[in-house]
């Protein structure tokens, strides 16, 4: 019996080194950006305090932290630590896809497509913004989003789905190209079925795939009700049944880009609900890979962003407090209900109530009953110049105030308006997984 037990036992111990030693077929590659290890805390603890789930679906496979400093700066931004993902090597922050001698470097996507698997790219931000900008092309500002664009559609890449059709179409067509090209036919000339909505997408399509669903970024997830756009989840979803069964497999890179963008405006609730709409697209991908048994997972972020800190002095004191509760009755992010303001003061259909709407607005979209003296001169002195006189400062400012408005009470404290420093963490799962563990470079 002994011996029996033994030559089991060792069998086992065989058939886990050749699964851990076993080389993925598919890779899926998921990047949070602006996500630091605060904010998946302070994800779990809403979904706990408020959606009574214990955990987060990306909790299981945590493997480590990863640096992110780029070539020229300690603080990165998307592109440099983008570049490091893409091509595994450091470069100066605003490029794209070349060294830190402006030379081009080969990409992931690049060398999946050598290999003759599919690929894909999926993101909230513009397709054209510096995270899936330096998968599908080389130039030296990430600003330069028409030239992005210009290459994208020209990369073969089977799957393109995100925001942005801004850098895709001429000024005449509403967008923001000045040589009157208009990309989106260039890419349906060279083979690529064209959806702009949530239900083109679920409908039936096929290979090249290029989906653009908003103008500039797609919504908050927050926001998401009032669009006719696909959540991350169901782009996910979408982009791995067309992308499944292939010979030589598929590589798709999946960004939740919207996150950074709540952490810059300092937004808790817009924060809180992008990190949970991407651990619902890190879930959708899990139940893939465990039915699959030949894909790898592999997420984690660009760099951090916020400064996020759960517990923050009140009044000069350290108090110790940190309660989501505070801000679960929110349903709109800082930036929808501050262009929404915007807009219908513009056109002059709030009539002589201007403020009392506001503040009842306060009470009823972000569940504040009782505003601030700061906040209350800052909206007074939007309401009386912005309108006037476009002062974009005064906008900032309102926002600002809104943002430490919902924060403070709930124990929130933000360091900056920018990126930080801060490691991020690393999380894998599937054949290949036990490379991805420990302390890591971005480059690695």
């Amino acid at each position: 019996m002994k011996k029996h037990l033994l030559i089991a036992a060792l069998l086992a111990a065989v058939s886990l080194q050749a699964s851990a030693q076993e080389k993925p077929r598919n890779v899926i590659f998921f990047i949070a950006d602006g996500g630091g290890p605060a904010s998946f805390t302070m994800a779990r603890d809403y979904s706990r305090a408020i959606l009574g789930k214990e955990s987060l679906s990306m909790d299981a496979i945590q493997t480590g932290a990863v640096h992110t400093y780029s070539a020229n700066s300690r603080i990165t931004d998307s592109a440099a630590s983008g570049t490091a993902y893409a091509c595994g090597v450091k470069t100066h922050n605003g490029v794209i896809s070349l060294d830190s001698l402006y030379r081009p470097v080969g990409t992931l996507v690049e060398a999946a497509e050598r290999k003759g698997m599919k690929t894909g790219l999926v993101s909230t931000a513009r397709i054209t913004h510096a995270t899936p900008a330096v998968f599908s092309s080389h130039i030296v500002n990430r600003g330069w989003e028409a030239q992005i664009a210009d290459q994208q559609i020209r990369k073969g890449i089977d799957v393109l789905l995100g925001g942005g059709s801004d850098f895709y179409l001429p000024d005449s067509l509403g967008g923001k190209r000045k040589d009157n090209r208009n990309v989106i036919d260039e890419a349906i000339d060279l083979g690529y079925m064209f959806v702009d909505d949530r239900d083109g997408l679920l409908g039936d399509v096929r290979l090249p795939l290029l989906g653009i669903f908003s103008t500039d970024h797609m919504a908050f997830e927050i926001d998401r009700s009032n669009t006719s756009q696909p959540s991350l989840a169901e782009m996910t979803t979408k982009v791995l049944d067309l992308l499944d069964g292939g010979e030589e497999g598929f590589l798709v890179v999946i960004e939740a880009g919207r996150i950074d963008h709540a952490a810059h405006a300092n937004d808790p609730a817009a924060h809180i609900h992008d990190i949970l709409a991407y651990d619902e697209a890190i879930k959708v991908a899990l139940d893939f890979a465990r039915r699959d048994g030949h894909t790898l997972i592999v997420a984690t972020s660009d760099h951090e962003t916020g400064g996020l800190a759960l517990g923050r002095n009140k009044n000069g004191d350290g108090v110790y407090v940190w309660n989501p509760e505070l801000i679960s009755g929110i349903d709109s992010s800082i930036e929808y209900f501050v262009t929404s303001l915007m807009n219908r003061l513009s056109a002059g259909s709030l009539g002589p109530h201007i403020s009392t709407f506001v503040r009842e607005q306060y009470r009823d979209v972000f569940d504040i009953a009782n505003p601030s003296s700061r906040l209350l001169a800052q909206t007074d002195d939007l309401i009386e110049r912005a309108v006037s006189d476009g002062n974009v400062g005064v906008i900032l400012r309102l926002a600002q105030a809104l943002a430490e408005e919902i924060s403070r009470p709930a124990g929130i404290g933000w360091s900056t308006w920018g990126h930080t420093a801060v490691d991020v963490n690393m999380y894998a799962f599937g054949p290949g997984s036990e490379h991805f563990k420990g302390s890591i470079d971005n480059t690695e």
